[in-house]
């Protein structure tokens, strides 16, 4: 592909479900949860963003740029994409979440054929039962349109691609692609899985 892509992953959140720990950093068969996303995103991407709003330094030990959320108090994913869009020269935004380490090999290239073909300006992944909001492809130049979005108070992702035009990208041959580790016990599974 010809066109500049970046990516952000998002590992901003405060991970309730897990505790409070900070989810991309929690090991997984001994690396870090990030690791997994970083490895499968990394060849499909001219370049990859982390959005975090702690440990930063734990995170650029990793060896990409570290971005935190401008607006205070944990906004949400939406939070990260509207900053990461504020980072980006690339034509196009990926956009996956930390505690999703079995991402599709294939998902940039996907979305992108889906997007351009829907003439979108956001695709957005399924697993052919359920949409994925926080995996997603988009325009950097829709920034003003989500930060107006966040600013009015709204936080749902898939209220705010709604307003725009997208398209879902069916990865319904990879259902587990998007298994999203968000408890303890959910980590158990993909290792045993592994």
């Amino acid at each position: 592909m010809s066109v500049q892509i970046d990516a952000v992953i998002l590992a901003g959140g405060m991970a309730r479900r897990m505790g409070g720990i900070d989810k991309g950093l929690v090991e997984l068969n001994n690396k870090p949860m990030i690791s997994h996303t970083i490895e499968r995103v990394q060849p499909q991407v001219n370049r990859i963003i982390i959005n975090a709003n702690r440990n930063q330094q734990q995170y650029a030990e990793l060896g990409f740029e570290v971005i935190s959320d401008q607006e205070t108090g944990y906004l949400g994913p939406l939070a990260g994409m509207v900053t990461a869009m504020a980072n980006t020269k690339a034509d196009f935004l990926l956009v996956v979440p930390c505690d999703s380490p079995m991402l599709p090999m294939d998902l940039c290239e996907r979305l992108y054929a889906s997007l351009k073909e829907a003439n979108a300006d956001v695709a957005v992944a399924s697993d052919g039962e359920y949409d994925q909001p926080v995996v997603m492809l988009l325009k950097p130049e829709l920034k003003q349109s989500m930060q107006e979005f966040l600013d009015a108070g709204d936080r749902k992702i898939f209220l705010w691609y709604a307003q725009h035009e997208h398209v879902i990208t069916s990865f319904a041959d990879q259902p587990n692609a998007f298994f999203n580790v968000n408890t303890l016990e959910q980590k158990l599974v993909i290792e045993n899985a592994k």
